[in-house]
């Protein structure tokens, strides 16, 4: 049996790469606000749980504690995808507020380091491979005016992978680490950024424009892409990774 730990279920990409993940001897664990709602197919098993991912200490006990209730020996792999992520206002950083912003780095950074730390404890001698994949942006590597606290967030999710994969180098069976931009996809995300005040956030016709033009891809196409990059031979070997260089 794999097991494979997913936030941000419950929609957009993260629902897609549930529902592609969920398969004949892999068990699930959806984590999100509104619990994922699919049910597996015959020998796959899911458990979806309803969590606030920017109660961050929380999230991570109860995902340590759940952890250490399976059996390791008996898993052939162990992977955490950390796809849930949230915008601020987009507006300048100075027209946000305090609660806004601190949500927003909570949920986009802070939980997947602590729930990171906590699956790297857990499994830690683990008999099978682990893995790591957090979902970034090209907003992580690309300053965009009127999100900086997106920009901040998927920078730092980036350079927390950087950092990871040096440490889990030094650790027998060490994790293989990857953060990953995802390409653009049709989300409710990029709604939001196609209805946003232009006044406020000077980039809204560059993503009306992306729309227009077909360059979103689908959440069914996004996950594809997202999955098979996890199953490269290779995952790891580089801890940033963008899905629009494979080959």
């Amino acid at each position: 049996m794999h097991l494979t730990i997913l936030t941000g279920a419950s929609r957009g990409l993260g629902r897609a790469i549930a529902e592609q993940r969920q398969q004949p001897g892999h068990r699930l664990l959806t984590i999100s606000r509104t619990p994922c709602d699919l049910a597996p197919p015959a020998g796959a098993e899911h458990v979806a749980w309803s969590q606030d991912l920017a109660d961050t200490v929380a999230a991570a006990a109860r995902l340590e504690a759940w952890l250490a209730t399976e059996d390791g020996a008996a898993l052939e792999s162990a992977t955490i995808i950390h796809n849930a992520g949230v915008l601020s206002r987009l507006a300048p950083l100075a027209a946000n507020g305090a609660d806004d912003l601190a949500r927003a780095l909570r949920v986009d950074l802070e939980a997947p380091m602590l729930l990171t730390a906590a699956f790297l404890r857990a499994t830690a001698g683990w008999r099978g491979p682990r893995k790591v994949l957090l979902i970034s942006s090209g907003l992580g590597r690309f300053a965009l005016a009127g999100s900086a606290s997106y920009c901040a967030a998927k920078a730092g999710m980036d350079h927390l992978a950087r950092a990871l994969a040096l440490e889990e180098a030094e650790v027998t069976g060490g994790a293989r680490v990857v953060s990953l931009a995802p390409g653009v996809i049709d989300t409710d995300m990029q709604v939001q950024l196609r209805s946003a005040d232009p006044a406020e956030f000077s980039n809204r016709q560059r993503y009306l424009d992306m729309q227009a033009s077909g360059q979103l891809v689908s959440p069914t196409e996004g996950a594809r892409r997202v999955l098979a990059f996890l199953q490269r031979p290779d995952f790891g070997a580089n801890p940033i990774g963008d899905v629009r260089d494979m080959p």
